[in-house]
């Protein structure tokens, strides 16, 4: 029998405010595996990963190292131990090079300062041994999610980490970067490594973990070999219930155009085009997809659709009229709402309540006053509607938004926008970093909406949630739409991953024909 590398017994985690993360959890790694761990949002996976990774303390509970009870009280401790881990948000400094970011903490020297062909030697050294192909002399703001993702499993490696956590490793990369990830920690496993794989895609976890550990509320529901298990068994143990990963959609006539663009470009404040030529169309009852690699306009263009960006040259209609001269009070006057990928920053306020992030946007509405002063009773009937439409799990009205878990949070965003009887909705990033079960939840209210005569632009890096729900899919690559798919369900994900990656790419003829313009 294999013996365990790693093992966490009995462990508790209870934060000083009282929150339960973990309860009597345990958590066993074998040498030479990769090893899932799955589980919805606030299921307790990142909290069992930081502790493994010494950034937090189990209240209780022990864990083992190589058959050794240990203290993890900092990552540097977890790193004496063999264990390194690379977030989902990076941690590299974007101006230095990948060799002085290989080394920080540990730079070899040369005299007082820095030996930086020493860093670059050892970088080139370790990249070639593992596979990972890296330049050591690029600067690290100038590669690619891909490319910056093999620099942080060569910073844990370097750092002599046997025992790699990935936290949702594959969330912005393209099919193609997904299969070389695949095929680098295969053969990371062949070296002897062993990877702990933290995902909501199923499909990834069943093409290259041996076992899973599934999470629900704090607790594990089983330890399986991942080949013993279907993705509807997987999805039912997390969420306790069915899942639908399918979406039914009633195909009817679409109605007017709502939105048009048409050849918008834009510079940002340093004066680089980061929209070139943009153009299509968004119709009463459409839900219009948006992919590409996250850093090639989207978000641009959002801000521009919004009306927190100028563009250039081009104009957006919204019902026919130019949005040029509107501020974005104006723009939602015109019937538009806006899902904004951040809901921390830009999504809610989060000192504030439910009650008041709900009415945020229509306070000043004479529907909503009476005499000068705000309809209490109204309002009061509103929000505790939404509350209950929305299923946002919260002690009242009254509470804190800030104070919510990120699924009911972004239910909060959610309700808000879609409750004001929008003619076009702009969802961007909708069910990021939320549950799958919440992400059911606000699919099935974006597919309400389309159904109702709402025209809908989704962007999304998930790309199963974007060929799931969109009627329509544009591809942007640099700025520009490279490729315009009317029927989503015919194109595989390898093909839209070729235009994702500026690998292939439709004519002007092709786009401009397809854009309904």
């Amino acid at each position: 029998m294999q013996h365990e590398l790693l093992e966490m017994r009995n462990i508790t985690k209870v934060y000083p405010n009282g929150v339960l993360a973990n309860r009597n959890v345990n958590f066993a790694l074998r040498e030479g595996e990769i090893h899932a761990v799955v589980g919805e949002n606030g299921a307790g996976k990142s909290t069992l990963m930081k502790m493994m990774f010494g950034m937090e303390e189990p209240s209780e509970g022990e864990i083992i190292v190589r058959g050794e009870t240990v203290k993890l009280h900092s990552p540097q401790d977890a790193i004496d131990r063999g264990i390194g881990m690379v977030h989902q948000h990076f941690m590299l400094v974007p101006s230095f090079t990948v060799a002085e970011n290989m080394v920080l903490g540990m730079e070899p020297k040369k005299g007082l300062g820095i030996h930086y062909d020493e860093a670059a030697r050892m970088t080139l050294e370790l990249s070639r041994k593992y596979n990972l192909t890296v330049d050591p002399h690029a600067k690290v703001e100038h590669l690619s999610v891909g490319m910056k993702q093999k620099v942080e499993i060569l910073k844990a490696l370097i750092r002599g980490a046997k025992i790699l956590i990935l936290d949702e490793p594959t969330a912005v990369l393209t099919p193609q970067e997904t299969e070389e990830l695949f095929r680098e920690l295969k053969g990371l496993r062949a070296e002897g490594h062993t990877i702990v794989f933290i995902s909501h895609k199923l499909k990834e976890v069943k093409e290259i973990c041996d076992r899973i550990t599934i999470m629900r509320s704090g607790r594990t529901e089983g330890v399986f070999d991942t080949n013993s298990v279907t993705e509807k068994e997987i999805s039912r143990l997390m969420v306790g219930r069915d899942v639908v990963l399918k979406y039914e959609k009633d195909m009817k006539p679409y109605g007017e155009p709502i939105l048009q663009v048409k050849n918008v470009s834009s510079g940002d404040e340093q004066g680089k085009q980061v929209l070139s030529r943009v153009q299509f169309s968004v119709r009463a009852g459409e839900i219009v997809g948006i992919a590409g690699v996250e850093g090639n306009g989207q978000a641009q263009l959002v801000e521009v659709l919004t009306g927190s960006l100028p563009a250039s040259s081009g104009m957006v209609l919204i019902s026919g009229k130019d949005i040029a001269a509107n501020n974005i009070r104006e723009i939602r006057k015109m019937g538009v709402s806006y899902i904004p990928e951040d809901r921390m920053r830009q999504g809610a306020a989060k000192e504030a309540s439910i009650s008041d992030n709900l009415i945020s946007t229509r306070y000043r509405s004479k529907e909503w006053n009476k005499r000068g002063f705000m309809d209490g009773r109204k309002i009061r009937k509103l929000v505790d509607d939404l509350i209950s439409d929305y299923k946002v799990k919260c002690s009242g009205p009254a509470q804190e938004i800030g104070m919510l878990s990120g699924g009911n949070m972004q239910k909060v965003v959610v309700a808000r926008e879609c409750s004001t009887n929008p003619k076009l909705l702009i969802a961007e990033q909708p069910t990021r970093g939320v549950d799958i079960g919440a992400a059911q939840f606000i699919h099935q209210k974006l597919i309400e909406m389309r159904q109702e005569g709402c025209a809908i632009v989704l962007v999304s890096a998930d790309l199963n949630e974007i060929m799931e729900l969109s009627d329509t899919l544009l591809v942007m690559y640099g700025g520009e739409v490279v490729a315009y798919i009317d029927r989503p369900s015919e194109v595989s994900e390898e093909e839209l991953g070729l235009y994702m990656l500026g690998l292939q790419k439709q004519s002007e003829e092709e786009v401009r024909r397809a854009s309904h313009l």
